[in-house]
């Protein structure tokens, strides 16, 4: 393969002192790789003059064979390089409670079962923690709300539908539906994520404003607060798939959605085993509640 790689340097710079030089061999060196593989082919691959060196007819004719045998040998080796990074690769995410529960177990099963040998480091933030993780390198990617930043490259991953959240034997705990604005008399407790929020945006635009008593960064503190009777929330549908809190879950009029997207700087710059492994996600969305 080097000979052939000799022959294209050869070819575009027009002279075997240059090709030597860009290659890092001796201009003797590079002759004899083309002799040999002129006689190996038992053609003559290129004239030279004093204008310089052109390729023989024979050799504009198989010129664009060995193009192509080099641009294939390239691709391997850079299927290889993935292939070593992938054997040691570390993927760091930002997340929420929510996703690091009920999405990355059954992910990371899976994607280790390909790639036994990665590695996952999570660091649990918010709206706003996460986006800036992403900014300043701590964090590969991360899944944040699209609408809140402009800056990142997105991917939207999924929407799940938010639900209001009662304590037992609450006045309203019987319905089928909950109104925002029956909430808005009761104390609130705010799941904190930062400068953006599903909940607030939904009671902004319907032109109401709950009594927030509490702001908490945590989906199951907030669970057991209002399990307590301190007051009442909204939370994402796939934060309560599963709990054994004593709470009631019901849907609002109107409904409230999140969407999820993964985020990034810049696809080319991550690192390949995060560059897979958001890939991997896609390919797996069906699965994921």
């Amino acid at each position: 393969m080097q000979r052939y790689i000799a022959l294209q340097k050869i070819v575009e710079s027009g002279s075997f002192s240059k090709a030597a030089e860009i290659l890092g061999y001796t201009q003797s060196g590079i002759s004899q790789m083309i002799s040999s593989l002129e006689d190996e082919m038992s053609l003559r691959l290129l004239n030279r003059s004093r204008s310089g060196v052109k390729l023989t007819p024979e050799g504009e004719t198989l010129y664009p064979f060995i193009e192509r045998s080099i641009f294939q040998y390239q691709a391997m080796q850079e299927k290889a390089k993935e292939i070593r990074g992938l054997e040691a690769g570390l993927i760091r995410i930002g997340t929420i409670s929510s996703i690091t529960c009920h999405w990355m177990p059954q992910l990371i099963r899976k994607f280790q079962l390909r790639y036994p040998n990665v590695q996952f480091l999570f660091h649990q933030g918010d709206y706003s923690s996460i986006p800036e993780w992403i900014r300043s390198g701590a964090v590969d990617f991360g899944f944040i709300a699209p609408e809140a930043v402009r800056d990142l490259q997105t991917i939207t991953v999924k929407e799940g539908e938010m639900l209001a959240v009662l304590p037992e034997g609450h006045r309203l705990a019987g319905e089928e539906k909950i109104r925002l604005e029956e909430l808005t008399a009761e104390p609130f407790i705010l799941l904190e994520e930062g400068h953006f929020s599903e909940p607030l945006n939904a009671f902004h635009s319907a032109g109401l404003e709950p009594d927030v008593k509490y702001r908490i960064h945590d989906d199951y503190a907030i669970m057991t607060m209002v399990e307590a009777g301190l007051g009442v929330s909204i939370l994402a549908e796939l934060v309560l798939r599963r709990t054994c809190y004593r709470i009631v879950i019901l849907p609002l009029e109107p409904k409230v959605m999140r969407t999820l997207a993964v985020g990034y700087k810049d696809r080319d710059s991550l690192p390949i085993a995060s560059r897979y492994f958001i890939d991997f996600i896609m390919e797996n969305l069906d699965e994921l509640p």
